[in-house]
């Protein structure tokens, strides 16, 4: 991908990096462990959803 980008598709692409992260840890213990992973995590290769 270029280096140089359209602010609108940096932005976007920020956007999908931060909706893709793991849940916090101290979500986790204060939940007793019944929430343990992000339901909206995806991977580019493996998932046919949401892709720039």
């Amino acid at each position: 991908m270029a280096v140089h980008k359209p602010h609108a598709k940096k932005r976007r692409l920020g956007s999908y990096m931060k909706s893709n992260q793991n849940i916090p840890v101290w979500v986790t213990a204060k939940t007793g462990g019944k929430l343990r992973r992000n339901d909206k995590k995806r991977n580019y290769r493996r998932s046919s959803g949401v892709h720039p």
